[in-house]
């Protein structure tokens, strides 16, 4: 079901949605659309729609119905009575995605609370065991604290461990990247829609295995490797999470020191679908995100990837300084791909020219073994007198 509300209309809307299903493993068996200049309070699209949509999944034979938006609590529990079938909004939809997908510790912790989040706007009075809990002594003990309040605060628990334990991994993804700042190592960032190449590129670039499919949200788990600019010089580069229209604030704020690498980048390589008819409006997107996380004042490099299905050609774009903006490659055949190592090495090389190193102030601990070993130190004299009493 995927529904436009005022003047906001996405022309992949419906097969975005359609891709989104299949990642989570579900059959699509028909898809609606709709119109509304507002929601209604109640069911979103008011009680006709909702009729006409709960007979058209009961002839489509379909076990469970999927929104293309973010619904409230009492929309999506007022839908899913009316229409005795299941409901799910695009932020579940999305939620589900990324709990199969996410792989290593912090990614599955990420993704908990995430949902956590989510499930505590939905802890509403609906279920028969909700009643007030009895407390006190005796038959005549005061009323307890409701079910619904437990079931909060376990929540609530929950979640401040779950933000505890992504602090320490967060800390030290952040001691790692002190690391590589002081050695003067060029940090580089793979961002873009999902499903845009980014991973197969980043991949063919630095000789990784990242996991890499025809599928969104192929990788959560952010990857750090070597990238390789020529024999003499190389960078590291991170590969991240892919964003989508809507992605749920939840996973936004739950990915903050995944994303971290982001934001933390000195270049970021933003991955484009060239032949995608929406393109424009993905870069929107993923600039929106990139806005939401602080990371808009990172230096932006646009790679425009599938150039073998948009029929471009390799090469590089330059702006009105003559410094390379664009770069036009494909992953898949690796046409451009040393054409985008020269632009991130010429990048590179600005860099380190505005960006000097400087060398660091030594510790007091240094200093006295700097001082004792001048101390220590033979004068030319000393040490022909030294030479001589040897032979």
């Amino acid at each position: 079901m995927t529904v436009a509300v005022g003047r906001t209309f996405y022309q992949d809307s419906a097969e975005e949605l359609r891709l989104l299903v299949l990642s989570d493993g579900l059959e699509p068996c028909g898809i609606m659309q709709a119109k509304r200049d507002k929601p209604d309070p109640a069911t979103f699209l008011g009680s006709g729609k909702i009729d006409e949509l709960g007979e058209l999944a009961k002839s489509a034979g379909a076990d469970v119905i999927v929104f293309d938006i973010a619904l409230s609590a009492a929309q999506e529990r007022n839908i899913a009575r009316r229409l005795e079938m299941p409901v799910m909004d695009r932020t579940e939809l999305i939620l589900e995605i990324f709990r199969a997908r996410a792989k290593s510790r912090e990614g599955r912790l990420q993704v908990e609370l995430a949902r956590l989040e989510h499930l505590s706007t939905r802890l509403v009075r609906g279920w028969t065991h909700l009643e007030r809990q009895r407390g006190g002594l005796g038959k005549t003990g005061g009323p307890g604290e409701k079910q619904i309040e437990l079931d909060r605060r376990m929540i609530g628990v929950r979640m401040k461990q779950l933000r505890d334990q992504l602090k320490r991994l967060a800390r030290q993804r952040g001691t790692q990247r002190r690391a590589r700042s002081r050695g003067d190592t060029l940090s580089v960032s793979f961002v873009g829609y999902t499903n845009a190449g980014k991973s197969t590129l980043f991949n063919k670039l630095t000789r990784a295995n990242s996991y890499a499919a025809d599928q969104l949200f192929a990788t959560l788990d952010t990857t750090a490797r070597r990238f390789w600019l020529n024999d003499e010089e190389t960078v590291v580069a991170s590969d991240t999470v892919g964003f989508i229209r809507g992605l749920p604030h939840q996973l936004i704020e739950a990915f903050k020191s995944t994303l971290d690498e982001t934001v933390h980048a000195d270049l970021l390589l933003h991955v484009v679908d060239s032949a995608s008819p929406v393109r424009e409006e993905q870069i929107h997107e993923v600039n929106a995100v990139l806005a939401d996380i602080e990371a808009d004042n990172v230096p932006v490099l646009l790679v425009y990837n599938k150039i073998d299905l948009s029929g471009n050609t390799p090469e590089i774009v330059r702006d009105e300084t003559g410094r390379p903006k664009a770069v036009f490659v494909s992953a898949l055949t690796g046409e451009g791909l040393d054409l985008l190592r020269s632009a991130v090495a010429e990048f590179a090389a600005n860099w380190r020219e505005e960006n000097p190193s400087t060398p660091r102030e030594l510790e007091p601990w240094e200093l006295e073994i700097e001082d004792d070993a001048e101390h220590r130190r033979k004068t030319p004299q000393e040490e022909l007198a030294e030479l001589e009493a040897l032979l």
